[in-house]
């Protein structure tokens, strides 16, 4: 009896020796497959090393140009002339003064479009009329530089942060609609069949459905519609300048070329160009692996 007991529990999964206990253990094997976790050494060879030597060649490159007098430092200032205006601006106390009078802008008119596209993009993926009716609009507007809205927002509202958010929301609105409308028609028909047979219609359909079936495209719109926003903000800024604004990077960038410094202006591109960088890297990219990892895409490290 001993002897057969310890067959059974020693047999090969699918034959008919096969217990409860290995079928079970064989379902949690591969419900829980183990993720390696990649090694410190590795992830700093594959994800650290490489931005940093590029941006190690660029500064070499740059420097070398500036050095050789191969460009004349009126067209080109050096790196250390650059790095000496970020320097002026943190001794002053207003480096992060100025970054975060922009991002936060930035930010509050990205959640304001985010409330505003969202409802948009699923009512237009719904309704075949709306979609016939505002469908072609909305693509026309994601094509449309968001600077053209800069004159007529001004004319609108003013030198005021409501005219910011107003050319902010033109710009990033048709991005996250046009994202959803995108995830929505590659939703299987089957998943709407199926929530349809198990009660999940109207809200719920929406809710349990629809939306979580459309998140890689939505997640796409959303990042598209954050570049939107912060080009748009830019835009603004750079053409839009008052005291009651308050000094942000697009105004930093105007400044110095009114005031003919070319090292400010290589200075306010780089800081809008980290922005932009630091935000996708912190915010969206993680969201994005997540929502890859979640559907068995990708394999997180």
């Amino acid at each position: 009896m001993a002897s057969t007991d310890i067959a059974e529990s020693t047999s090969t999964p699918g034959t008919p020796g096969t217990t409860t206990d290995d079928l079970a253990a064989l379902e949690a094997g591969l419900d829980t497959i183990e993720i390696r976790r990649t090694p410190i050494r590795e992830t700093f060879l594959k994800k650290v090393l490489p931005p940093f030597l590029a941006i190690t060649l660029v500064l070499a490159v740059w420097q070398t140009l500036v050095s050789t007098d191969t460009t004349d430092e009126t067209k080109l200032p050096a790196p250390s002339a650059v790095w000496d205006s970020l320097t002026q601006l943190w001794l002053q106390g207003t480096l992060f003064e100025i970054i975060w009078t922009s991002v936060s802008r930035g930010l509050l008119g990205f959640l304001l479009a985010l409330a505003i596209g969202t409802p948009l993009g699923l009512l237009v993926a719904r309704v075949k009329a709306v979609r016939a009716a505002l469908g072609p609009i909305l693509s026309g507007l994601q094509s449309l530089p968001s600077v053209a809205w800069v004159p007529p927002a001004v004319l609108w509202f003013g030198l005021n942060d409501t005219m910011m958010f107003t050319v902010i929301l033109l710009g990033a609105v048709p991005s996250i609609a046009n994202g959803l409308v995108s995830g929505v028609d590659q939703v299987p028909p089957l998943f709407l069949r199926a929530g349809r047979t198990l009660g999940a219609t109207g809200i719920k359909g929406v809710w349990h459905i629809v939306m979580p079936a459309a998140l890689p495209g939505y997640l796409a719109g959303l990042k598209q519609g954050w570049a939107f926003s912060w080009r748009s903000l830019m835009a603004a800024e750079i053409i839009a300048s008052s005291p009651d604004l308050g000094l942000g990077l697009g105004q930093l960038l105007e400044n110095g070329r009114n005031n003919i410094d070319l090292p400010g202006v290589f200075l306010a591109i780089l800081l809008i160009l980290i922005v932009g960088i630091a935000i996708d890297l912190l915010i969206f990219s993680p969201l994005e692996r997540h929502v890859l990892h979640s559907r068995g895409l990708v394999v997180r490290n």
